[in-house]
């Protein structure tokens, strides 16, 4: 059993007692604290069932199956929040997905993976089509915000209305950024779906259960469903409690909450010296958020009657451009050493800071 496994499988203990807190009342920080260690093994737990299935799948559906529940944790905590009407939260949390991903998860895997091997390779076509396609959803937060922050005239229905032309342009791209990875230039990101959890697992002549990893999936997003209904009736008190503003708790603290699994996976894979997937894994999570998630919250939002559209807080999109460029050129020339990690690390620390005090 692996390290990951035997860790996501001790903090289960988590999610009963989060359970017991919301339901015995034993206090708003109490339940915040259990119910948010107790979404972390959750989303491990249906990372790890997508890549099962995704392995018996074979590599087309399970890169499509990858690429659509990759982020469910994140999709679903953003979901329960905007059906509580939580829109500055949900909008700091897309922010916050990409800044973590990319400056986080990426700056974690260069560090271990770098200590462990002085020098390290991935493919940098990878990263120049990521990195294109981040640009891509930096000019898309970019406009509406600019458009709402500029003009004295323009009225919410219409930036509503640029916000659903944004989300649809997204979409097209983002269907557009699967046919060629999985179709068209399929060879480029042949980076090993089986080796995300070890070739310890993998290289058997037994191939995974799949109706056992179906319904592990299935319970899996149920449970992080029902575990984020209570950690988000509480999150606004609990932070507030603590002297967070909504920015800071959507911007870092969602996103270490939701997007655990990735951080495990991406690190873990770094330390085995294949950055080509952990590369994939942190960048891929990116665009997975900016391209798809971002826009599906939006079109729920109006169908939940909580609108929701793409004019951030100013500071959101400089931080989002500050951690494309940083990323796009340290990435880009195929090579990482712990150095790149932890001027990554540092800048992510640097942008956390800010948030903190930001009012």
């Amino acid at each position: 059993m692996s390290i990951k496994q035997i860790f996501s499988i001790g903090l289960l203990i988590f999610v009963p007692i989060s359970i017991a807190a919301e339901y015995l009342e034993w206090g708003t920080m109490t339940i915040f604290i259990t119910s948010a260690i107790g979404i972390i093994p959750l989303a491990i737990w249906l990372s790890t069932a997508t890549e099962e299935v995704a392995v018996v799948t074979g590599p087309s559906i399970g890169g499509l199956l990858n690429a659509v529940f990759g982020n469910a944790a994140e999709l679903i905590i953003g979901l329960v929040a905007l059906k509580a009407g939580l829109i500055d939260i949900v909008k700091a949390s897309i922010t916050g997905s990409i800044i973590a991903n990319l400056l986080l998860t990426m700056g974690l895997s260069m560090l271990f993976g770098g200590l462990r091997y002085k020098e390290q390779e991935f493919k940098p076509i990878v990263a120049r089509v990521n990195g294109s396609s981040m640009t891509l959803a930096v000019i898309a937060i970019l406009l509406p915000t600019m458009a709402f922050y500029t003009s004295g005239k323009i009225e919410t229905p219409a930036i509503e209305q640029l916000s659903i032309i944004v989300a649809l342009v997204l979409i097209f791209v983002y269907l557009m950024t699967l046919v060629f990875s999985l179709k068209t230039h399929n060879y480029l990101y042949e980076v090993g779906l089986v080796e995300i959890e070890g070739e310890e697992n993998h290289n058997s002549e037994h191939k995974p259960n799949l109706w056992l990893w179906l319904g592990v999936l299935v319970i899996s997003t149920v449970a992080v469903a029902f575990e984020s209904e209570i950690f988000v009736g509480v999150v606004e008190e609990a932070t507030s409690g603590l002297g967070l503003t909504p920015l800071f708790t959507g911007v870092i603290l969602l996103p270490l909450v939701g997007g655990a699994a990735e951080y495990v996976t991406a690190v873990g894979v770094a330390m085995k010296n294949n950055m080509d997937l952990s590369v994939s894994v942190a960048m891929g999570s990116s665009l997975l958020v900016a391209l798809f998630m971002a826009p599906m919250l939006v079109f729920v939002g109006f169908a939940v009657g909580h609108p929701m559209d793409f004019s951030f807080n100013p500071f959101e999109v400089v931080a989002v451009g500050v951690a494309v460029v940083i990323a796009n050129l340290i990435s880009l020339d195929g090579r990482s050493n712990w150095l790149e990690g932890v001027l990554l690390l540092a800048t992510y620390t640097l942008l956390a800071s800010a948030f903190y005090f930001h009012l």
